[in-house]
């Protein structure tokens, strides 16, 4: 499902193969650990080239979003920064701002057009909003949080110096 389908989301993706399979007890659901593990594999068996070529190409847009979101300390989170975005992925990017408003009149004044996604409140500290847009026809997942959540943040994220190793580091081949 993640790698063919484009699910993105672990619990869900779990919840419907348990029920798929008549799994009832949770406990032996893999972790999001195992599941990762597999979809590299997956990827690397099945969509090597390909899954190579998406994700060079997924960074690259994502370097130009980081740049353009410097002034809200944007970070890459996500499929593309750990390595497992599929066909239909979005680039994930946190950024922190006083309101998400100054990140709205950001993009009204950049004629960015976007499109609010309601946050889901599966964390203790969900993003104030959550803007969904495209850049160079790749969709963006923008989760807007309160500047002082900053420091507080548990995810694995990269600064825009960063992501420009990961793809200095992985330059496609001729």
């Amino acid at each position: 499902m993640m790698a063919e389908d484009g699910v993105q989301d672990f619990g869900f993706a779990k919840r419907k193969a348990a029920r798929q399979l008549g799994a009832t007890d949770a406990d032996t659901l893999p972790t999001n650990a195992e599941i990762e593990a597999a979809l590299r594999e997956y990827q690397a068996i099945y969509q090597d080239d390909e899954h190579a070529e998406r994700l060079y190409a997924m960074r690259c847009v994502a370097v130009e979003v980081l740049e353009l979101l410097a002034p809200f300390r944007a970070y890459l989170t996500g499929a593309v920064l750990d390595g497992t975005a599929g066909r239909y992925s979005e680039i994930d990017i946190e950024a922190f701002a006083d309101s998400a408003k100054d990140i709205e009149i950001f993009f009204l004044n950049h004629d960015i057009r976007y499109e609010h996604r309601e946050p889901r409140r599966l964390t203790h500290e969900p993003p104030e909003a959550i803007l969904v847009f495209d850049w160079n026809e790749v969709p963006v997942r923008l989760s807007v949080y309160d500047a002082r959540a900053e420091r507080r943040s548990h995810t694995d994220r990269a600064r825009l110096d960063a992501v420009e190793r990961l793809l200095a580091e992985s330059l496609p081949q001729p």
